[in-house]
């Protein structure tokens, strides 16, 4: 099979923007105009009244997040909106103090004072004060709820306060989720949901859209102009942050913050492409201590992978490793072995049985055994048993991304055919031996790259990958440039044949008498025929030498 074109490594937009256009020719266009779902609610909500009180909103917890939804409330109600980052039970419920001269001083709280009005209130500032939660539904619901004590008269009476106030909380699902688990009237039948949308898909339509968006957050932030290649290469960085071509995030902190930094290497003037790729370098240079540390270890011998050559029941599988505290993920090629012996037909998942697989590889091991006895269409189990497992790994294994790379060790194993150690395989299979898409390609993709680069490229080294997860690719302008260059490779497949095509140069099936399957039929037959002989022989000296 062909590799795939470099062009399909990394998103093309010139079919749905002008590419002679500078950022600062695109009319300017608000954050609501790329939340049609959000708008709608919030009109929805605005016309139910006290009918519905509360609004859960999944987004990011942020400040600018809350301003936004603010902001677009505001354009839609005459009634006064207010967010508020405040925990404090005094500044919500308000306060009032009793003096021993019997004076009472009282401050009125958002709650009071936003009486039908709306209040916006972020979801982790109620999980800080779940009382403050208890108040906010009471109040909703038409009770009376008291204002904070504070004096230190105790003979103080106490102040009760009720409030048309409508709520609006802000956050995340997780959040979202805990706020329920501690009270399951918040998602009760007077509560809406929606969600803020955190991407958008860019097409003739919403592309001058969100460029629009892009260009307002430039003039507010006082940043420079783009260039109409910087603009390529600021939408190449969104897909990246997508993982998806077609999409873009919406996320003006992630927006401004990359640009502001790419100003930096502009020094003020007009931001061009190089200084994108500038500040995303000098991101990644920030952020890459884990992985370069990763990567000599490889480079020491610390690490065993190979990139040249072929083994039996050896393949290159890809691992994205995720470390708490550390701010991106990154890929890390993993050794995957598998070596039989005399059984009977078990598949042992090393890393589940020292308890270092989870479920999902646990599910992935067995739709691939599933697959492969189903192919081999065998009237008893294997008269083999199998041993597979991810070498030098000393954590977690997760998912089942790596099912397609441990069926071709397993079946390398069986049949004796060797596999190219240039070739790295990610992707999952079903019991049709069927390629799924996986998650983590552009990283998995750089990973195994910066390897073989740095080991020395040889124009046969690349990575065995689904076709469906081609839609998912942005990577990095140094595997661009080998891919053009034919230095690496990528190979989309679609089903198990494809990739053992690929990485043994053998048909798994098919009319030919070489094919992967016939040679472990052989096998099969080889040793059931010599386990016959030698339970004869067995038999027979029993008879000849029974006393």
């Amino acid at each position: 099979m062909k590799s795939i074109d470099w062009r399909l490594a990394t998103p093309q937009h010139s079919h749905v923007i002008d590419s002679s256009r500078a950022l600062s020719q695109y009319p300017e266009f608000s954050f609501n105009s790329l939340q049609p779902r959000l708008e709608a609610t919030l009109k929805r909500y605005l016309a139910l009244g006290a009918s519905a009180p509360l609004l859960a909103i999944n987004s990011s917890d942020t400040v600018t997040a809350r301003k936004e939804i603010a902001s677009l409330l505001s354009s839609l109600t005459d009634f006064q909106v207010e967010h508020t980052e405040s925990i404090a039970d005094k500044e919500l419920l308000g306060s009032y103090a009793v003096t021993n001269s019997g004076d009472c001083q009282t401050y009125t709280g958002l709650l009071e004072k936003l009486n039908n009005g709306y209040l916006i209130i972020s979801a982790n500032a109620l999980l800080a004060k779940p009382t403050t939660l208890l108040a906010i539904r009471a109040l909703l619901s038409g009770e009376a709820v008291s204002r904070v004590a504070t004096g230190d008269n105790a003979f103080s009476p106490v102040q009760n306060f009720t409030s048309s106030v409508k709520v609006i909380v802000v956050g995340d699902r997780n959040q979202l989720a805990d706020l329920d688990y501690l009270d399951p009237a918040f998602s009760s039948s007077y509560t809406m949901f929606t969600e803020v949308e955190m991407d958008v898909r860019l097409d003739s339509v919403t592309a001058p859209l969100y460029l629009g968006y892009v260009a307002s957050l430039v003039r507010q932030a006082q940043l420079p102009d783009l260039t109409s290649d910087a603009i390529y290469s600021f939408l190449t960085a969104g897909a990246r942050v997508c993982e998806e071509q077609h999409f873009v995030p919406l996320s003006s902190s992630w927006i401004c913050s990359l640009l502001t930094e790419a100003a930096l290497e502009s020094q003020s003037q007009p931001i061009e492409a190089k200084h994108i790729d500038g500040a995303l370098e000098a991101r990644y240079y920030r952020e890459s201590y884990l992985p370069n540390r990763a990567l000599d270890d490889i480079l020491d011998g610390q690490v065993l992978i190979q990139t040249e050559g072929k083994q039996v029941g050896q393949v290159n599988g890809l691992t994205v490793i995720d470390v708490p505290g550390h701010p991106v993920c990154y890929g890390e090629p993993a050794r995957i072995s598998c070596v039989i012996h005399f059984g009977d037909g078990d598949v042992s998942d090393v890393e589940r049985k020292a308890e270092l697989g989870g479920n999902l590889h646990a599910k992935g091991m067995m739709i691939m055994q599933a697959f492969l006895s189903s192919a081999l269409d065998l009237d008893e189990p294997l008269p083999y048993s199998a041993s597979i497992v991810f070498e030098q790994s000393y954590s977690e294994v997760d998912g089942d991304s790596a099912s397609l790379a441990e069926l071709c060790a397993f079946v390398s194993a069986l049949s004796g055919y060797e596999i190219k150690q240039s070739i790295a395989v990610t992707g999952a299979v079903d019991q049709f031996g069927r390629v799924q898409a996986v998650g983590g390609l552009n990283e998995k993709i750089e990973g195994f790259f910066y390897v073989c680069a740095h080991q020395g490229l040889t124009g046969e080294q690349g990575v065995v990958m689904p076709a469906s997860n081609l839609r998912h690719l942005s990577l990095h302008n140094d595997v661009i440039d080998a891919i053009k260059q034919g230095q690496f490779h990528i190979w989309s497949v679609e089903d198990v044949d494809q990739a053992l095509r690929i990485i043994t140069g053998q048909q798994f099936c098919g009319d030919s008498d070489d094919t992967i399957l016939n040679k472990i039929a052989e096998r099969i037959d080889r040793l059931n025929q010599q386990e016959l002989g030698e339970n004869l022989i067995k038999r027979l000296k029993r008879m000849l030498f029974k006393d």
